[in-house]
């Protein structure tokens, strides 16, 4: 429980910086949050990807280290159109600065307390 408490408390700028834009089910619809760390974009991209592998619900991950990107797809609906999770990291005086996007296409829906989550996991796993 300490443990879980921790990560609750260190997790809040996600929260906080959580937004979302677009029309259920009319528009697509983008999730976005960004995290502040003290490590480099060299030590946080190989960590966001294997967390992102550990979920097991995207595919096609892909790591372009000289732009400091990470994209990946997911397909869960079998309606054969993927939803986008891209994480992009840009150097700060002080560390890294890590943005989180994950866009639902249109006529599709993610709960937004579950993207949320998911998004926030992703980049407590680089703090």
């Amino acid at each position: 429980l300490l443990i879980a408490g921790m990560t609750q408390g260190q997790a809040q700028p996600c929260v906080t910086n959580f937004s979302s834009a677009g029309v259920p089910m009319v528009s697509q619809i983008t999730y976005k949050t960004w995290e502040l760390t003290k490590k480099s974009q060299a030590a946080v991209l190989p960590i966001i990807t294997r967390a992102i592998q550990a979920d097991r619900d995207f595919m096609d991950i892909r790591t372009d280290k000289a732009s400091g990107t990470i994209t990946a797809v997911q397909e869960v609906t079998g309606s054969g159109r993927p939803q986008l999770l891209k994480v992009t990291t840009r150097k700060q005086p002080t560390g890294t600065r890590i943005d989180i996007a994950f866009t639902v296409q249109p006529g599709q829906m993610a709960p937004e307390a579950a993207v949320r989550s998911a998004l926030c996991d992703f980049l407590r796993s680089a703090l």
